[in-house]
C-alpha cells in the first residue's frame, strides 16, 4: 500500500485562505477514505485529529525522515516542511505567483530561487487555474515535470434561515452591491465608489479584513465625494452573515487586480447572482461566458458595464441557472479525487 504525508502546515490558522484549502480538502479525503492508500497528515499538533481517529497525524518538525513515504504533497508552495529522501516523491500545490507584482528586484529574485528549488525537487506540480499554470511556465524552469491543474472547489455553506445582519437591519440596507476579501490594493475595491455615486439608495457592503491603511483611503474618497453613508466595511464575517449577503445582494462585485482562483466568484455564481469582475489575470477562467467584466477601470465605463449587465441579467430569465451550472465544475469532491488519481499515478 502506498504511504502518503500531506504537508498541512496553514491549518494552524484554518481562517486563511491557504487554510481553508488545507481544511477542505482534508475534509473530502475523510469522506472518501481511499482504500488502497495510507494518508498520514502533516500539521500542527493542536489540530490532531481534525479529520477524524482513522487516520494518523504526524507534529510537524523539519526533522521529519522522509523515508517511508512513497509521496509528500505540499499543499502551499512556500513550505518549509520538505521530503528529504530522493526514493520520496515530492507533489507542490502552486496557488498564484503574485509574488511577482508586490516586490521588484532583488527581493523577487529571492522569491522566485527560492519557489524555483522547490520546483526542483518535485515529480509533480499542481497548479489551481490555467492561469497559474501559464504564469508558473513564463517564470520557471519546469523542464520535464507534469504540471496539473486541478480546480478548487466551491466553500460556501448554505445556510436556510440565515437572519438578516445587524448592520443591516440597523442601517437600513435594502439594495446593496456585495464584495469580499482581505481589504487591500491588490483588491482594488475603491474603483466601485463610482457605482454608488448616480444611485443614493444603492450601498456597497465589504466583507473581509478591513486593518488595512487602504480601508481609511477608500473610507476619505467616499466621505469627500458625499456617499460614505453608502459605504459599509464589514470585517470579517461568519458563514452565516457571509451567506445571507450573498443570497441577498443585487449584484456580487470583484474589480481585483490579481487572483489565483476567485474563489468568491464561484460561491457567487453558485446562488444565480449576477457577478461583475476585472477581466485580469484567472477571473475570465473562473467567471467564464455567464460574468461581466470591467476592461478597464475608468468610473464611466464601469457605471456603463454594471448597467448593461443588470439589464441583460434581469431581461435573461435563464441567466441565473446558467450561472449556476457553471460552478458545478467546482468542488471539492472533484478536487479531492483528482489529488488522490495523482497520488497513484505519480
Amino acid at each position: 500500500m502506498k504511504r502518503v504525508l500531506i504537508e498541512m502546515e496553514k491549518l494552524k490558522n484554518p481562517n486563511s485562505g491557504l487554510g481553508q484549502f488545507c481544511l477542505n480538502i482534508g475534509e473530502q479525503f475523510q469522506l472518501i477514505n481511499p482504500k488502497n492508500l495510507k494518508l498520514d497528515f502533516y500539521l500542527p499538533s493542536f489540530q490532531k485529529n481534525i479529520f477524524g481517529e482513522e487516520f494518523n497525524y504526524v507534529k510537524q518538525t523539519a526533522l521529519l525522515n522522509s523515508s517511508e513515504y512513497d509521496v509528500w504533497h505540499c499543499l502551499q508552495q512556500d513550505s518549509y516542511y520538505l521530503p528529504n529522501q530522493k526514493n520520496t516523491k515530492l507533489i507542490l500545490t502552486i496557488h498564484d505567483l503574485n509574488f511577482l507584482e508586490k516586490y521588484k528586484g532583488a527581493k523577487q529574485k529571492r522569491k522566485l530561487n527560492s519557489l524555483q528549488k522547490r520546483v526542483n525537487k518535485a515529480s509533480a506540480i499542481t497548479v489551481i487555474s490555467k492561469f497559474t499554470e501559464i504564469i508558473v511556465r513564463e517564470n520557471l524552469q519546469l523542464n520535464d515535470t507534469p504540471v496539473h491543474v486541478i480546480y478548487n472547489g466551491n466553500s460556501l455553506k448554505i445556510i436556510e434561515g440565515a437572519p438578516k445582519p445587524e448592520f443591516i437591519a440597523q442601517k437600513g440596507v435594502d439594495d446593496f452591491i456585495f464584495s469580499i476579501g482581505i481589504v487591500s490594493p491588490k483588491k482594488n475595491f475603491h474603483t466601485l465608489l463610482p457605482l454608488l455615486q448616480n444611485n443614493k439608495q444603492l450601498h456597497l457592503v465589504i466583507a473581509g479584513d478591513n486593518s488595512s491603511d487602504y480601508t481609511k483611503e477608500i473610507s476619505k474618497t467616499a466621505e469627500k465625494t458625499g456617499i460614505d453613508k453608502q459605504l459599509h466595511f464589514t470585517g470579517t464575517i461568519d458563514d452565516s452573515t457571509k451567506y445571507w449577503l450573498y443570497k441577498n445582494c443585487r449584484a456580487f462585485v470583484f474589480p481585483s487586480l490579481t487572483e489565483g482562483f476567485g474563489l468568491p466568484v464561484v460561491e457567487a455564481m453558485s446562488l444565480g447572482k449576477p457577478v461583475f469582475l476585472s477581466n485580469l489575470t484567472s477571473l475570465p477562467e473562473i467567471g467564464g461566458s455567464e460574468a461581466y467584466y470591467w476592461n478597464n477601470f475608468s468610473p464611466e465605463y464601469m457605471i456603463e458595464v454594471f448597467k448593461k449587465g443588470l439589464n441583460d441579467f434581469i431581461s435573461d430569465p435563464e441567466k441565473a441557472e446558467r450561472s449556476i451550472n457553471w460552478t458545478k465544475q467546482f468542488s471539492w469532491e472533484n478536487a479531492a479525487k483528482a489529488y488522490i488519481d495523482l497520488y497513484e499515478r505519480v
